[in-house]
């Protein structure tokens, strides 16, 4: 029988033509070190930031760019960006906002009724909804801020009125009536106001109950029907002992209340719908991680994309440095109520980048815009499209979530005024349209092309996923002139959609996952408070 014979042994065998023993010794000796000094050869360590799969380029490019012009590109968008954080961060909030008055009492009262519907509804869906919410004392609590701080400015006398029925319904019963007490000397309607504000809340006993039928008048008078109004009537119904008055005001709210729950229940339950379903696809791909390939991958070749990384700086300096002049220019000469004009200075300001990149980086390696960010993926691949943008948009609102509860300790939220938008709420059925395709078309699809499609792909050419990906979406984020809260929830979302243009290859999944994000928001606005 054959015997089994390893590899050591036939390389360390005496070969034919040796004369003696001493020269198969020396063999011996030099073949064993040698193995040695391979093995113990240290391999290359692997960067966490370095990029190391870089494809080779593909293509003639031109290197016909000025240094100088690039650098000062550089400078100017820097000083575009920093423009940006500055606004954000000095100056009021509230000089975003035309009506900030009525802007705010609209937002709290609608919210209030909200609260009031979710105390109606059953059982269970209060336990849901409030998991996905929060507590309502913060809540609460960012609203008294909220008036606290538009008090210090407006002339309106009805802001400090509701701020104290705010914060008396809140418990702080005697802030209010502190406040009212202030107002003793002031001038007219605040005398007014305060002796309603004492006869709601006050503790002593009811001497002329006559008086009570007077001062609701005078509340009627003084406050527009809502959650306010229906407070402060009730609170004088129940301090005249009047309980047919208070039910009649509680059966006129409840309507209201009712339906305004309803709107906003609808659409949160939609959400938390397209969050389980998502889920489960987000699992299934953290099972599937380890494999070769990926079950939601759409196109090849994806990124890194085959373009010099040093010609593509230079054409994302440059067409960034003409979009934001083109920005600067709408914000200087565009009328503001002009919606039509606002909304196509996204696609203005995108394309000047879009041009030089086509012309620089993708016609020399021979790709359209198609192929270049991976646009046509064929009728074959759309539910493997549904599964990619439903992850996206499940992890973006489990995101949004966790941010809610970590933020709650450190009494933390985002400004009311970042998120109201006049046009949204106020404006004709065919303004509110334009701003429709403005937040949920224009904005996903330049947003991805240029943040995604270009800075990320590029960024990717020197380094790893993250922080290529972290890099791209603090400027996406910083663009977007946040505060903290509102920079740290677009972050994520820039993170997230570099993540699915990586895994899938197309820039289709995070252009639909971005405009249902922007969708959802605008929805959620329009019913809360259209």
């Amino acid at each position: 029988s054959m015997s089994r014979v390893s590899c050591a042994d036939v390389l360390l065998a005496p070969p034919r033509g040796f004369e003696s023993e001493k020269q198969h010794v020396i063999v011996r000796t030099i073949m064993i070190e040698s193995a040695a000094v391979s093995l113990n050869v240290p391999q290359p360590s692997k960067s966490w930031w370095r990029a190391t799969d870089v494809p080779p380029t593909v293509g003639v490019y031109s290197g016909r760019f000025s240094p100088m012009v690039t650098f000062l590109s550089a400078i100017f968008l820097t000083v575009a960006l920093g423009s940006v954080v500055g606004l954000s961060t000095s100056g009021s909030k509230l000089d975003r906002i035309e009506s900030p008055d009525q802007a705010l009492s609209l937002m709290v009262s609608r919210t209030r009724d909200v609260e009031e519907g979710l105390k109606r509804a059953p059982l269970w869906e209060q336990q849901l909804l409030a998991w996905t919410s929060g507590g309502d004392e913060a809540e609460l609590a960012h609203e008294i801020e909220w008036y606290q701080e538009l008090a210090k400015t407006s002339e309106d006398p009805l802001v400090p009125l509701q701020l104290a029925i705010l914060q008396a319904e809140a418990g702080h019963v005697s802030q209010a009536l502190l406040s009212a007490h202030e107002w003793a000397n002031a001038e007219e309607p605040l005398p007014q106001f305060a002796g309603l504000v004492m006869a709601a809340y006050g503790e002593g006993p009811v001497h002329d109950p006559d008086k009570y039928v007077l001062w609701q008048s005078e509340l009627a008078e003084a406050l527009p029907a809502g959650w306010f109004y229906d407070r402060l009537a009730e609170r004088l119904a129940r301090r005249a002992n009047d309980d047919a008055l208070a039910a009649r005001i509680q059966e006129q709210a409840a309507v209201r209340i009712d339906r305004q729950f309803a709107r906003s229940n609808r659409l949160t339950l939609v959400e938390l719908g397209a969050m389980a379903v998502g889920t489960v696809v987000c699992v299934l791909l953290w099972i599937r991680r380890n494999e070769p390939s990926s079950f939601i991958r759409l196109h090849e070749p994806g990124v890194p994309p085959p373009w010099p990384g040093g010609i593509g700086a230079a054409v994302l300096l440059r067409g960034g440095a003409i979009g934001a002049m083109i920005t600067a220019v709408f914000l200087l000469y565009a009328p503001p109520d002009n919606a039509s004009l606002r909304a196509l200075a996204i696609p203005l300001t995108n394309v000047p980048l879009l041009l030089l990149a086509y012309h620089h980086l993708f016609r020399p390696s021979g790709m359209t815009f198609d192929a270049g960010f991976g646009l046509e993926i064929g009728w074959a691949n759309a539910g493997r499209l549904v599964a990619a943008v439903l992850a996206v948009v499940a992890a973006g609102l489990w995101g949004g979530w966790i941010m809610d509860r970590l933020s709650e300790p450190f009494h933390l939220t985002s400004h009311w005024a970042e998120w109201f938008d006049a046009d949204l709420v106020w404006a004709t059925p065919s303004l509110t349209a334009i701003s429709l395709v403005e937040y949920v078309v224009f904005a996903p699809l330049f947003e991805e092309l240029a943040f995604r499609g270009l800075l990320f792909a590029i960024l990717r050419r020197k380094f790893r996923f993250l922080p290529a990906a972290l890099i791209s979406a603090g400027i996406f984020g910083i663009a977007h002139g946040y505060g903290l809260v509102g920079l740290l929830s677009v972050c994520w979302s820039g993170v997230l959609w570099a993540w699915i243009y990586e895994k899938t290859g197309s820039l289709l999944p995070g252009i639909l996952a971005h405009a249902i994000n922007n969708l959802l928001v605008c929805l959620a606005v329009m019913a809360l408070l259209r």
